[in-house]
């Protein structure tokens, strides 16, 4: 039997990346301490580049400058900045690690970030004028998402793994928001643990209070969740440390963003199999649909970027700036259509060594089959029906030689006995006609097609006087 030539595989290649030498923009990351240092730079180097413009991203998470002239947004693991009219994007990071969901500080001079520039992901923050950048979280293998400022611009607040934690913007261990209650006595009771997930922290007019979105119970995911059981808005208070429901919805509620007057509350939750975004009136709880349908939300994954891409009010609070279908949108507040925001980016993506092997087989008339399946022996015992390469063979027990039961076309599969083992049934499979059942003698002879109607047969066997054949 012959092969086809040696294989080759195709070359693996991320598409996802940014800045890795911060030597090239001034400052550095900074070590965890003597005993924990932080390695310098990926280790994968780039050997290939590819360069393209283009006026779409993907899953873009974006915010809108204080000043409300600029807009900062990530797009294919770089961070880029437009005018808030929209233009040519500007790149504020590039590089092979991949750095996502850019926040500006209350002052507009600096953005937070996610970033695994270090090999692993981390919070990160950086001056806009490229003078400096600072690591604040050196996690190994923690998942962080969605940064958020506090008003004050002196701590970050962010998802890592399920729960909140607050970090200051220099670094440290952080504290993490929803702590579990301690542990009960011996013989008394405790409180019931916070559970769940939290993510998408969001202030408003109030530094008081974080807003975020909850996963129930299921923690970061869970098969065949319902939607009425996902995720939740609730409001923690800096001051007692409780939470409080805030919104839930069939269809679940993510992703709240405040404007700045303290007026509204936008947040993402699906509809009719669609995801929209929903605006709620702060003062008299009223909602109605912002925007409706947008790009698919991410519940029934792990919201590895949260639930949905980052948004932004615009200062005055009169619009919000969000994305979907790959575009960058403005949102009336007061209700009308959406404005296209139109962006450029020159795209740099740096690839590391193309991954590309080639496997010799031999081209030698017999081989060894390393997968037998459906392995059946006859109600004596000395013979073994077998698939191997999707055809049906016997052979004699134990060192008999294998021969084919027909030398039709297609695959074959699940052979099964006649009690008196003279027949053996089996099921068939073709892209033509679809699947059958079969039956053929072992003593040879022309296999005989039992189904009339083609379909997925499986699992067949014999009834113990061996006049029918039962079937899946």
């Amino acid at each position: 039997m012959t092969f086809l030539r040696p294989l080759q595989l195709a070359a693996l290649c991320s598409l996802a990346l940014p800045l890795a030498a911060d030597a090239q923009r001034g400052g550095g990351p900074r070590a965890d301490s003597a005993s924990n240092p932080i390695q310098e730079g990926l280790p994968l180097k780039p050997e290939r580049t590819i360069r393209f413009t283009t006026d779409v991203g993907t899953w873009m998470s974006l915010d809108v400058s204080p000043d409300g002239q600029t807009i900062v947004f990530d797009h294919l693991g770089d961070i880029f900045t437009v005018p808030i009219a929209g233009g040519k994007a500007t790149a504020v990071t590039k590089g092979m690690a991949v750095d996502a969901q850019p926040r500006f500080s209350p002052d507009g001079k600096r953005i937070v970030f996610v970033s695994d520039r270090k090999g692993a992901p981390n919070l990160w923050h950086m001056s806009l004028d490229l003078k400096d950048t600072v690591q604040v979280t050196t996690g190994r293998t923690d998942q962080y998402d969605s940064p958020e400022w506090t008003p004050d611009g002196r701590y970050i607040v962010a998802s890592k793994g399920n729960n909140l934690h607050m970090y200051h913007i220099n670094g440290g261990a952080g504290v993490q928001l929803n702590a579990p209650p301690p542990a009960p006595a011996a013989g008394g009771r405790g409180g019931a643990a916070v559970a769940g997930r939290y993510i998408g922290a969001a202030f408003g007019k109030d530094p008081r209070y974080v807003w975020t979105a909850r996963r129930g119970t299921t923690g970061q995911w869970t098969y065949n969740d319902p939607m009425g059981g996902g995720y939740s808005l609730v409001v923690y208070d800096r001051n007692t440390g409780e939470f409080s429901p805030r919104g839930t919805r069939w269809g679940a509620a993510f992703r709240p963003t405040l404007s700045p007057d303290g007026k509204w509350l936008v947040y993402g939750t699906r509809h009719d199999q669609q995801t929209g975004l929903r605006i709620r009136d702060l003062e008299t709880d009223q909602e109605r649909w912002l925007a409706y349908p947008v790009q698919r939300d991410d519940q029934e994954s792990r919201a590895s970027r949260d639930v949905y891409p980052g948004m932004s009010f615009t200062p005055d609070s009169r619009n919000l700036i969000a994305t979907w279908e790959g575009k960058i949108w403005s949102v009336p507040v007061a209700g009308g259509a959406p404005k296209q925001i139109p962006f450029t980016v020159d795209v740099e993506q740096h690839l590391g060594p193309e991954v590309k092997f080639e496997y010799p087989l031999s081209d030698s008339a017999t081989f060894t089959v390393r997968q037998i399946r459906n392995a059946t022996p006859s109600p004596d015992g000395k013979k073994l029906a077998f698939t191997a390469l999707d055809k049906l063979y016997i052979m004699d027990l134990p060192n008999g030689a294998p021969k084919r039961v027909s030398d039709a076309p297609g695959l074959e599969f699940q052979p099964t006995w006649s009690p008196d083992g003279q027949w053996i049934a089996y099921t068939s499979w073709t892209e033509a006609e679809m699947g059958h059942l079969w039956k053929t003698r072992v003593a040879g002879g022309r296999p005989v097609r039992l189904t009339q109607t083609p379909g997925a047969y499986q699992e067949p066997v014999f009834t113990p006087n061996g006049q029918r054949i039962v079937a899946v």
